[in-house]
């Protein structure tokens, strides 16, 4: 009896039934291969199940006999072909419902990742998200007003602009041409505050899908399921907030991903390149004819190289990691370690071969690290094209902003400038707060692996050369380095996200143990395994928790926190487009972030422009002051406020020149405003008018407080129990999740007013 199979994408197969022996209900036959080496068991078991429509089921196992591989194929009688179709239907279905609803559940927070960058996000992390890369990147290629900080300046640079330059300053070249056809064809306008904050952040999360990519890679690679880890880093709020905002972090993570994903190609493709050379070798010296003796030495000779695999690359990623963020030598270092290491303790790789690999790697690691110097040396000014053309070049025409940085953070004062923390921020607060269970479950298996280390439990330990060694170790490594510094934030651990997802995201789905973890049964211990690490107790919560804290982080650092920001820059767009040329405006800040100018879209008084119509260069007066006083008390702001509202006044005595002056402040400081002007008796010359709060706002510098008496002293107990004041104390608090913009007006007509003024002008000469 003969089966043709066919199946697309796979060869053709012929089976060829030898035998048949009966016994009861049970039947065995052995089938030899004639165009193949081997066949899944699963795929045959299906491909039979499909063919056969008669009243039988059938298993498939494979054995070896006489050094030739069979199967053995099993068959049931079944009650009727019905009976049998709707075991084998359920049978698919049980196995790919998971896959499938997996696979979906990835695609929907892939989708939702994009979708969060148009709608937008309003919520604001940390200054560093726009002051570090966009805020420069953008206020320099459209000439407008922006901030250029401290780590910025030409005297002693310490962040490199070339990465920065790459993935923002060129893609906007090509957008700014899109934007001027779009404006000469079709009147719109593109080069908007909405367009500066939305362009860069789709950038930064396409870029995020290398992660994705380099996960499931690894998992190919390994033969893992990828689709729970895959769902896991999706459903990340790390790869939905992080993953699509323009921190260096975020290149860093895709960047470590990346070289992770290289490392593991280069580790598996060396064992199995190994395994097979030793085994044909092998054969080769039992071989009994020349002509095996040949075939062997030929089969040997045609496996691929592996020695020096990818070196050009890991080496340039190095690089680039450590231009981008110099945290990235305690990040690559493991990986590059692991990747001089494969193969090390066979008979094929030597110490020699270990030694050359890191020549090679140093030898490579050139071209990228004389591209960076060059490029950042030409943008701080320190090398010129002139200089560059007459050769007239000396070490100090060069700049290595990594050194830098490493210069500036070995000096503690100047970390401690920035916040300092204790060392345990990231062991108790930072990892839990990023990736909370798998955090928490990251911990405890390495606490587990140290107990068994300090045991001299070796054999339980990975081994070194393993993915869970390289996975570990690109966890572990720089969590123990970066906990030594004594300024420490959430951000800087963004890098491992991908190893602890691949190594715990399945405990998401199975639990925290599977099966029995202890070598000895003992009571107490399966008491604790049946009710809090098995399966059936311990899964359900920890996907439930992961999905719980990861929607909360998603809104709270997505959508609220310092959430008024944002739309506050995007009004002042409006009030600059709306306003007269002649007029200036002037920002006070408090108690808020660092307010990104680009956003207000205002074009810079530094450079000069071009007129496109005229072809005549001008440069434009400035008329957008911003003063941010951090977290200033009430009484300095207030007196701030009178400085700049006295200069303001003068100005318009002297020289008639108007101006507006508004005041951004969080909701639950607006009583203590109200409460100052009425007991400094700035009420009687000049009035804070509320024109517009910005929904939701939270300034965790000033937090909403639920119960707030005010100054009325008559509240009883009783008052305080009644449903009107508890339902006014509730409308209250919630008004205070907002950002306040008033209008500081000076009333002219008050000669409390005119005096005042008066005397601040004589103070100021």
């Amino acid at each position: 009896m003969m089966v043709r199979v066919a199946r697309k994408r796979i060869y053709y197969l012929n089976l060829y039934i030898e035998t048949f022996k009966s016994t009861g209900s049970k039947h065995l036959c052995n089938i030899k291969f004639s165009h193949c080496e081997w066949l899944m068991k699963d795929f045959l078991r299906i491909v039979l199940n499909h063919l056969f429509i008669s009243n039988y089921f059938f298993s498939v196992s494979l054995f070896k006999t006489n050094g030739r591989k069979t199967i053995c194929i099993g068959f049931n009688k079944l009650r009727s072909n019905g009976m049998k179709l709707k075991r084998y239907i359920n049978q698919l279905w049980m196995r790919h419902r998971d896959t499938d609803e997996n696979w979906y559940a990835y695609l929907f927070f892939g989708l939702l990742r994009v979708i969060l960058v148009f709608i937008p996000q309003k919520g604001y992390i940390h200054p560093d998200e726009f002051f570090q890369s966009v805020e420069v990147m953008t206020g320099d290629h459209f000439q407008l007003e922006h901030v250029r900080t401290w780590e910025f300046n030409n005297t002693m640079p310490v962040r490199s602009i070339t990465i920065q330059f790459l993935l923002l300053r060129i893609p906007w070249s090509f957008f700014e041409f899109f934007a001027l056809y779009m404006r000469q064809y079709f009147a719109i306008e593109l080069l908007r505050s909405y367009t500066y904050l939305v362009f860069p952040r789709l950038i930064m999360c396409a870029l995020s899908f290398v992660n994705d990519w380099s996960l499931y890679r690894i998992c190919r690679l390994f033969s893992l399921n990828y689709e729970i880890r895959l769902l896991a880093l999706s459903s990340s709020w790390v790869m939905l907030i992080f993953g699509t905002r323009t921190f260096s972090n975020t290149i860093e993570l895709a960047l470590c991903s990346l070289m992770l994903s290289l490392v593991a190609e280069c580790m598996i493709k060396t064992n199995t390149v190994i395994y097979k050379k030793e085994m044909l070798e092998e054969r080769y010296d039992n071989a009994k004819s020349i002509s095996e003796r040949v075939k062997m030495w030929r089969l040997c000779k045609s496996l691929p190289a592996h020695n020096y695999t990818h070196t050009l690359l890991v080496a340039s990623i190095s690089v680039a990691g450590v231009f981008n963020r110099p945290t990235f030598l305690v990040y690559g270092a493991p990986m590059v370690f692991h990747w001089l290491l494969r193969g090390m303790g066979t008979k094929t790789i030597t110490f020699r071969d270990f030694n050359l690999r890191i020549l090679l790697f140093c030898i490579s690691a050139l071209p990228a690290l004389v591209f960076f110097i060059v490029c950042d040396s030409f943008y701080y000014k320190y090398l010129t094209g002139g200089e560059l053309q007459m050769l007239q070049l000396s070490i100090n025409n060069f700049v290595s902003t990594p050194w830098n940085f490493i210069k500036y953070n070995l000096d503690s004062k100047n970390t401690a400038e920035h916040g300092i923390h204790p060392k345990y921020v990231h062991l108790l607060v930072n990892m839990p707060l990023l990736f909370n269970v798998l955090g928490i479950v990251a911990i405890v298996s390495f606490g587990r692996l140290l107990i068994r280390f300090f045991r001299a439990d070796y054999q339980s330990l990975p081994r070194a050369q393993s993915i869970i060694s390289l996975m570990t170790s690109a966890i572990f490594v720089p969590f123990f380095f970066l906990s030594l510094i004594n300024h420490q934030e959430a951000r800087f651990l963004l890098p491992i996200l991908l190893p602890i997802v691949l190594m715990h995201a399945p405990k998401l789905h199975h639990g925290l143990c599977p099966t029995y973890p202890f070598k000895e049964e003992h009571p107490l211990m399966r008491k604790i395994y049946s009710t809090v690490l098995c399966t059936q107790v311990s899964a359900k919560p920890l996907l439930k928790t992961w999905y719980m804290c990861n929607i909360g982080l998603v809104i709270f650092f997505g959508f609220i926190h310092q959430a008024g920001v944002v739309p506050l820059t995007q009004h002042f767009e409006n009030v600059m487009l709306e306003k007269s040329p002649a007029q200036h405006i002037h920002l006070i800040t408090s108690h808020i972030y660092n307010v990104p100018l680009t956003l207000v879209n205002v074009p810079s008084s530094q450079v000069l422009h071009l007129n496109r119509e005229t072809g005549q260069r001008y440069r434009r007066h400035k008329d957008f002051y911003i003063y941010e006083y951090g977290s200033l008390k009430m009484d300095q702001l207030l007196g701030k406020i009178k400085l700049i509202l006295s200069h303001c006044e003068t100005k318009y005595n002297t020289k008639q020149q108007k101006y507006s002056l508004y005041l951004a402040l969080p909701a639950p400081l607006s009583d203590d405003l109200a409460a100052k002007l009425r007991t400094s008796k700035a009420s009687s010359y000049m009035r804070a008018q509320l024109i517009r709060v910005f929904y939701p706002h939270v300034s965790t510098e000033i937090l909403p407080h639920f119960l707030s008496t005010g100054h009325n002293s008559t509240i009883t107990k009783d008052t305080m129990l009644s449903y009107d004041y508890v339902s006014k104390q509730l409308l209250s608090f919630l008004r205070q999740f907002g950002l306040e913009l008033y209008e500081v007006q000076i009333q002219r007509n008050s000669h409390t007013a005119k005096h005042h003024m008066q005397k601040i002008s004589k103070k100021m000469a």
